[in-house]
């Protein structure tokens, strides 16, 4: 434990101990190469005294889910809210959510899902497909002794959610996708070629299927990697549209953008020096296998979704991001084919990392969702 200015000090205490975890797991190389630490988390006694610099993110509680061992954050009482991030987030992604809504009344409750943070991290790749994803969330809420709750998602979390109601439809009382909109029903080819075809061999999520290349390159340098992420849009969902079809960044070659060197480029960060840090501490432990594994599991999801049902009935909120270039607004059209209670809002000048640049409004818009569908009853209006 470490004291500044005679006052205890959380983000010195964590950097403390992920940098005692790497000695003990091998140290960052190990991870960056195999994305795992032989398949388990750090034991209690190691992990215990992990402090986020926000609370109630001091320490996690420890499930067993679903095979592995889960790291739970949660704050509040109430209706049962889950929050499932997204790459290359955290639990922590949604530190200004869990305070909000617990002081709403709700209970929040947000895991490092699988492959995250100080949650396991197997090995096989086929282990990081949605059934599983999905069934961790399940067992989650067996572990916390809860019968339904409301699902929030943001990115590829959003995928998470949004498959809830149709794989495991009693648990499920409502969805939110933040900047995701629920995925259509499958089309005939294999996304992964579709996407090649349509944008070529160095478009991120198919330079992310070759095991072992891109876990290299983003581990290579974590900070500089966080601080490409987590920047502000410098142009709107409709200029990007506008760009040269053979423009790079129009393809998302995203991998050769951050082997080009990022000085001199005049970025705002969403994220001050302590959250960065968070981030980049997390991901210098483990590595970004386990997430990039998710994606690895592409045409896996699409062909165990050819036999599922796509109906929502369950009540339903999209939250869109006006100057996401990744999933604009626009990728929402059409949504109330498969979901009929469906509510949309779109924040404006808010690019992809929602719940970090637009805090206060995404929780305004949320918070007055949950409570006119979850409020007083608990139960769906």
């Amino acid at each position: 434990m470490s004291e500044k200015d005679g006052v205890f000090d959380p983000l010195v205490d964590r950097r403390m101990l992920l940098r005692g975890l790497a000695g003990v797991f091998g140290g960052g190389a190990l991870f960056a190469a195999s994305g795992c630490d032989g398949g388990t988390s750090p034991s209690a006694e190691e992990s215990a005294p992990v402090a986020a610099p926000l609370d109630p993110f001091a320490a996690p509680r420890y499930v067993d889910t679903n095979g592995i061992r889960m790291a739970v954050y949660e704050a509040g009482d109430g209706f049962p809210v889950v929050f499932s991030h997204g790459f290359p987030e955290l639990a922590y992604s949604w530190r200004n959510q869990l305070p909000a809504l617990a002081e709403a009344g709700f209970r929040a409750i947000a895991p490092d899902q699988r492959g995250y943070g100080l949650t396991d991290r197997p090995e096989e790749i086929e282990l990081y497909s949605l059934e599983y994803l999905c069934g961790d969330l399940v067992g989650l809420l067996d572990a916390l002794e809860i019968d339904k709750a409301v699902f929030v998602g943001h990115d590829w979390g959003g995928g998470v959610v949004w498959r809830m109601p149709l794989l495991h439809p009693d648990r499920v009382a409502g969805v939110v996708g933040v900047n995701t909109p629920f995925g259509r029903p499958p089309g005939p080819n294999p996304p992964i070629e579709s996407l090649r075809k349509a944008r070529g061999e160095k478009n991120y999520v198919v330079s992310f299927q070759e095991p072992g290349v891109a876990d290299e390159i983003l581990a290579a340098d974590v900070d500089k990697a966080f601080r490409f992420f987590y920047r502000k849009e410098r142009m709107t969902a409709e200029e990007f549209a506008a760009l040269p079809p053979d423009d790079p960044a129009r393809k998302f070659e995203l991998l050769e953008t951050l082997q080009q060197p990022l000085e001199n480029r005049d970025w705002e960060l969403l994220v001050d020096d302590e959250e960065l840090a968070f981030y980049v501490d997390t991901f210098e432990r483990t590595g970004f296998t386990g997430g990039i594994n998710w994606y690895r599991n592409i045409d896996r999801n699409w062909e165990a979704s050819k036999t599922l049902d796509f109906n929502v009935p369950h009540p339903s909120l999209y939250i869109g991001a006006a100057n996401d270039t990744v999933l604009p607004p626009s990728s929402a059209d059409g949504m109330e084919q498969w979901v009929p209670n469906l509510e949309k809002q779109v924040i404006a000048d808010c690019g992809h990392w929602t719940q970090q640049e637009k805090p206060e409004e995404l929780n305004r818009i949320l918070i007055d969702w949950l409570e006119r569908n979850f409020g007083d009853s608990g139960e769906a209006a």
